[in-house]
C-alpha cells in the first residue's frame, strides 16, 4: 500500500513507524526540515519539506499513485484542504483528517464532510478519542486500559497482578475450569518488558499486566477474580478545562448525576466560558500545581484526580501532588512516550496516552481484510484487533484446536447474532462471526490474510 502522511509530528511519526515496518510505500511531508530529517534518518521512508496541501507537494510525494492520505497536521484546515486536494487532483481512493476544531464536528453540520462538499472518508477528533478513553478508565476503576468492540459487547482490559492478586500461579486453563461460566480469555501478558501470548497451560505471575478479553456484563467480575475491586469514584477533581477536560466533565453530569465533578483552569477566560456551559460542575480558576488551589478543590477527600491539561510535567507534578494531598487515585493524561516508562515509580495509577489513541483509530482504516477495529498497546509491541470471518476465510468451519494459527495470536471471543462466546477447542467460527484477538506486531500481516476476502495469499 502507497500512503502519504501529512505531518511528521508525535502521531504522524508513530503511523509512518508502523506502517513502513510493514513493507509499506510510505511518504511523510512537513514544513519543518529538522523533522522531516529525523525521519528520514530513523524510517525506512520518504520525507518531503513542503506545505501537506500544495498540490506540487503532494505530486512530489506520488499522490497519483498513492491509495490513502493521512492529514494530521497540527491545523485542522491544512488537513481538510490536503484531502480535498488529494481528491480532486489526484483522486486518493481514501482520505483520513484529524480534525480537533469541535464546531466543525456539530451535528447540524454533518453534511461538510459528505462526498459531495469536502471529501473526507475518516474523521479522527481526537479530542473525543481521548475523552471516551478517559471516561472507560474512570468508569472502571482498577483497569489499566479498557476498549470496547462488537457493538460495546466486548471489552478488553488490561489488570494488573499485584501481590495479593487470587490468580497468580494458577494455570489458565484451571481458571476456565473453576469459571466456566465467566466469559473471558488472557490474551497477552506484559511481563518484563516483554509482551507473551500466553498459552493455556501457562501461569501468571506477580507483576504481570495481563490483557482480558471478556463479555462486558463480566468485566466486573473479572476484576475482582484478578483481586480489584475498587469502588467508582464519586468525587473527581479535573486539572484542564481544554477541549478534553470539558467533555469528560459533560459527559459525567449527564450520565452520572451523583458524581461531584470539580474542574482546575488556569485561564480565567476559559473557566468562565466552560462556568456556564457547566450546571453541576464547579470550575477553580487556578493552577493546579497551586496546593491552595488543590486543598480549595477539596483534593483530600477526592476519589480520583484527572489530569488533562496539555503539559505532561504539569499532569503528572499535579496528580502527584494529588495524592500526597489524600486523594485516593490519579490518572493522568500523558503526551511524551518518554514519561510512560517510569508513571508508576513516581505514583502515578494510570495513564492515557493520545497519540496512541488517535494512532489505534487511524490503523483501523489502514489494516487490509475485514478489520473493524483496532487498539494498538504497549505502545505499538500487539494490537486488539475485531475482525469479521467472511465466508472465503480459511478460519470458518474448522473447530479451533486444528487450525494452525500464526504465533503471536490469541483469539479472546467470538461475537454471534448479540452473543459473546468464549473460544474454545471446540469452536467453529461461522460466516458473519466477529473474532477479537491480540496480535503481536509482526503476526499482524497474518490477520490481515485470514480474514481477507480471497484466499490468495493461501
Amino acid at each position: 500500500m502507497k500512503v502519504i502522511i501529512c505531518g511528521a509530528g508525535r502521531v504522524g511519526y508513530g503511523i509512518a513507524e508502523r506502517l513502513s515496518t510493514e513493507d509499506n510505500d510510505v511518504s511523510v511531508i512537513d514544513t519543518s526540515p529538522p523533522l522531516i530529517h529525523a525521519i528520514r534518518e530513523s524510517l525506512d521512508v520518504r520525507g518531503y519539506v513542503g506545505h501537506g496541501a500544495h498540490p506540487e507537494v503532494l505530486a512530489q510525494a506520488g499522490a497519483d499513485q498513492a491509495d490513502m492520505i493521512i492529514a494530521v497536521t497540527l491545523y485542522d484546515e491544512i488537513n481538510m484542504v490536503a484531502c480535498q486536494v488529494a481528491h480532486s487532483l489526484f483522486n486518493v481512493p481514501t482520505k483520513i483528517a484529524r480534525i480537533r476544531a469541535q464546531s466543525y464536528l456539530a451535528s447540524h453540520y454533518s453534511d461538510l464532510f459528505s462526498r459531495e462538499n469536502m471529501p473526507i472518508d475518516v474523521i479522527i477528533s481526537p479530542e473525543i478519542e481521548v475523552g471516551q478513553m478517559v471516561l472507560r478508565r474512570i468508569a472502571l476503576p482498577g483497569a489499566n486500559d479498557a476498549v470496547r468492540f462488537s457493538d460495546d459487547s466486548i471489552t478488553m482490559v488490561a489488570i494488573e497482578c499485584l501481590e495479593d492478586c487470587p490468580v497468580v500461579n494458577t494455570p489458565l486453563e484451571q481458571l476456565s475450569d473453576l469459571f466456566p461460566d465467566l466469559t473471558a480469555t488472557v490474551v497477552g501478558v506484559w511481563r518484563d518488558n516483554n509482551l507473551i501470548v500466553p498459552h493455556s497451560s501457562d501461569q501468571l505471575i506477580t507483576g504481570d499486566l495481563a490483557f482480558v478479553i471478556c463479555d462486558r456484563n463480566h468485566v466486573r467480575r473479572t476484576l475482582g477474580l484478578f483481586g480489584h475491586e475498587e469502588p467508582e469514584a464519586t468525587r473527581i477533581v479535573i486539572s484542564g478545562g481544554g477541549n478534553i477536560g470539558f467533555f469528560v466533565a459533560k459527559t459525567i453530569e449527564e450520565r452520572q448525576p451523583r458524581t461531584k465533578v470539580k474542574i482546575i483552569e488556569y485561564d480565567r477566560e476559559r473557566a468562565v466560558s466552560i462556568a456556564d456551559d457547566l450546571s453541576r460542575t464547579v470550575v477553580l480558576n487556578g493552577s493546579s500545581l497551586d496546593q491552595q488551589i488543590l486543598v480549595e478543590a477539596d483534593i483530600q477527600d477526592a476519589d480520583l484526580m484527572v489530569a488533562l491539561t496539555n503539559d505532561d510535567q504539569v499532569n503528572i507534578l499535579s496528580s502527584v501532588m494529588a495524592k500526597r494531598l489524600g486523594c485516593k487515585a490519579n490518572l493522568a493524561l500523558i503526551n511524551s512516550p518518554a514519561f510512560l516508562d517510569f508513571t508508576k515509580t513516581l505514583g502515578i495509577d494510570a495513564s492515557v496516552n493520545p497519540r496512541a489513541v488517535t494512532i489505534s483509530r487511524i490503523l483501523q482504516h489502514v489494516r487490509r481484510g475485514r478489520i473493524l477495529a483496532v487498539h494498538s498497546i504497549q505502545q505499538g509491541a500487539a494490537e486488539v484487533i475485531e475482525a469479521e470471518a467472511l465466508e472465503t476465510s480459511p478460519i470458518v468451519g474448522t473447530e479451533l484446536r486444528d487450525l494452525d494459527l500464526p504465533h503471536g495470536i490469541r483469539l479472546g471471543a467470538l461475537y454471534r447474532d448479540g452473543t459473546v462466546m468464549r473460544p474454545d477447542g471446540d469452536s467453529k467460527i461461522k460466516t458473519g462471526d466477529r473474532v477479537v484477538l491480540l496480535a503481536k506486531t509482526d503476526s499482524v500481516r497474518h490477520v490481515e490474510q485470514l480474514f481477507r476476502v480471497s484466499l490468495e495469499f493461501f
